[in-house]
């Protein structure tokens, strides 16, 4: 019963999938080569890999902190890779506020920010505890970013106000590929993880007798999530709720907590997630930032989350 049920979820997944990729590359109308290669091909390839990229590292930080709520957004990763993203555009100039200066700048972001987490982690152990801390992490970072606004030239400002709306539709292919490793290497650390990642859920106690490093299946986690968190941030700009409301989704309907179905269905999710959100941004009658899409696409998710398990 329960391999039906995951066969059903799977191509169920698959075939929703398949038509919002056609549904997204066809949106507008006209099919003519040029228009589909140059840009609805581009965007529409950013949406799934942006997308799978948070609901990835949204899982694994929700199994890491045993917390519903956690994602690189709320948690304050996707917070620090704005602040090296807007370090690279706004103190290194528009010149190096592109490509992989931009990337790198956002992995080292997240990854300082994922450090700090770790580290609270080690001490705090109540999930709202770290769910407020990594909140006010993130307003912290971002009030440093607000900083570097009033101290940057207008064209590096209108840059980084452009990238902070969120877009899909700004990537390259070469921006494209370097976002697709960054999802290859972070899925790779995940999946060799999945045995830690499933322990880690029922406490560190029952981990270490059970034999598990914690530290390392922590460590392991937040660096996929770094690479994918960085990526994605750098070239589409601060998307959040993907992180949080794909898992969920996947969990329910594979009826399993095992990482080893919450993985890739999480993926599949928040490709599906992320390009509904591009969806609804094109049908717009006027342009609508992406990462407005996502927040309501999101927020409804996780306020229904929020009403049947309370974290506070």
């Amino acid at each position: 019963m329960k391999s039906r049920r995951n066969t059903i979820a799977c191509i169920s997944g698959i075939c929703i999938l398949a038509v919002m990729v056609i549904a997204d590359l066809f949106c507008g109308g006209s099919a003519d080569f040029e228009i589909m290669s140059r840009l609805r091909a581009p965007r529409t390839v950013t949406a799934l890999l942006a997308g799978a990229a948070l609901a990835l590292s949204g899982a694994q930080m929700q199994s890491i902190f045993r917390n519903p709520l956690a994602d690189p957004h709320i948690m304050g990763v996707s917070a620090g890779a704005s602040l090296g993203a807007a370090v690279a555009t706004m103190v290194g100039g528009p010149a190096a506020g592109s490509g992989i200066s931009t990337a790198l700048a956002a992995f080292i972001g997240a990854a300082c920010s994922a450090m700090i987490i770790l580290a609270v982690s080690r001490k705090f152990r109540h999930a709202a505890t770290l769910l407020i801390f990594g909140i006010m992490l993130g307003f912290i970072v971002n009030a440093i970013v607000s900083i570097l606004q009033f101290t940057t030239d207008a064209e590096s400002l209108k840059i980084f106000y452009s990238w902070s709306a969120g877009s899909f539709s700004t990537s390259t292919w070469p921006q494209i590929f370097i976002m697709l490793g960054a999802v290859i290497i972070g899925s790779a650390i995940a999946f060799s993880s999945r045995k830690g990642l499933d322990i880690i859920l029922f406490g560190d106690e029952f981990a270490e007798m059970a034999g598990a490093d914690t530290s390392r299946i922590r460590l392991s986690a937040l660096m996929s999530c770094c690479i994918m968190t960085g990526a994605a941030t750098a070239f589409c700009g601060p998307l959040g709720f993907a992180g949080i409301v794909a898992p969920h989704i996947a969990r329910a309907a594979f009826g399993t907590s095992a990482h080893r179905t919450v993985l890739p269905a999480t993926l599949m999710t928040g490709a599906i997630i992320s390009i509904g959100a591009d969806l609804i941004s094109q049908l717009s009658p006027a342009p609508v930032p992406i990462a407005s899409t996502m927040a309501l696409v999101g927020i409804p998710i996780i306020l229904y989350i929020l009403i049947k398990k309370p974290v506070l």
